[in-house]
């Protein structure tokens, strides 16, 4: 089947108003909004190492988005669209048919169109998307603003997806195949929140990220740890091998004055926040466990051990 059949089969489809030139050209023209700054992200997925290979394909669509959507909101910025490189082993019409379908899905939810990209042939199936959003000028949430004094704040619950890896078909399997991106918290932010990240490579790693381009510290309470009910029952060290270095949980880590917090409860919020630390001078990331520091090494998001008990 030629290139274009399939881009004409699977991924044409009308866009927005403001989408001057869609796919089926050499490129794609988009209007900008006045005052407005384009926030660009990509991400790549390789079968096998991002994703299980027996994952659904339309599980793979809509994550593929996910990733994406996720990055533009920890800027605080608001989706607009996607462009789409698309690398097959082989043409699998009811593969193409799951997948672009997860894809439009993530793409309605979200408010986002589809404005072009590449399809072309290879040995290992690789999805590449590029996403872009727009922002207010100078509104963008940055990793270099923490302050200290400032809250460390999570959305939703972490090590769900690593769990969920490590349990193929657990409920929380859902968490890791259909993650989602928390784009209205993060346009909630805007103005409020001094730094953020979102949590793709395991919690300690991506708030190490804000640490160092903040130059500052944070210290973590253990015991406040959002995580489910199912990483309640595991011994301590696994549940928190999970929470701080698992990854895929795609939740928006922020930190915020006390003030700007309560500023921000007082906005209707579409998914539970929790206050999981605070920023300090002394630079390096703590953990202190019910009352008592609690010395942990994390290196990454597959290498975990206890320094000290």
């Amino acid at each position: 089947m030629a290139e274009f059949s399939i881009i004409d089969q699977y991924f044409k489809r009308a866009s927005k108003s403001d989408v001057s030139l869609g796919i089926g050209d050499d490129s794609a023209i988009v209007t900008p909004t006045p005052s407005q700054q384009l926030v660009i992200c990509t991400d790549t997925l390789v079968a096998g190492r991002h994703f299980p290979t027996d994952t659904s394909a339309h599980a793979i669509g809509w994550k593929s988005v996910a990733v994406n959507l996720s990055d533009l909101a920890a800027m605080g910025a608001k989706p607009h669209s996607i462009l789409l490189a698309l690398s097959l082993p082989t043409v699998d019409h009811d593969w193409l048919a799951g997948f672009s379908q997860g894809l439009f899905d993530c793409c309605d939810q979200f408010g986002v169109s589809l404005i072009g990209g590449d399809t072309t042939q290879s040995t290992q199936l690789t999805i590449t998307v590029t996403a872009l959003g727009w922002i207010e000028q100078g509104q963008a949430i940055t990793r270099a603003g923490a302050q200290v004094g400032d809250y460390v704040c999570i959305s939703g619950q972490i090590g769900d997806a690593a769990f969920g890896l490590q349990h193929l078909g657990h409920p929380l399997q859902q968490r890791l195949d259909y993650p989602t991106p928390r784009c209205n918290l993060g346009q909630q932010l805007k103005g409020l929140a001094s730094s953020m990240i979102d949590v793709s490579d395991g919690l300690a790693q991506d708030l190490g990220h804000i640490l160092n381009a903040s130059k500052v510290g944070a210290t973590l309470q253990l015991e406040q740890l959002p995580i489910d009910y199912s990483l309640k029952e595991l011994d301590l060290r696994q549940a928190l091998h999970y929470a701080l270095a698992g990854g895929d949980d795609y939740e928006l880590c922020f930190t915020i004055s006390p003030q700007n917090f309560e500023k921000l409860l007082r906005q209707q919020l579409d998914v539970p926040l929790t206050i999981i630390g605070k920023i300090t001078q002394q630079t390096g990331l703590s953990f202190v466990y019910m009352g008592e520091n609690h010395p942990l090494a994390v290196q990454g998001y597959q290498h975990f051990e206890y320094l000290v008990t």
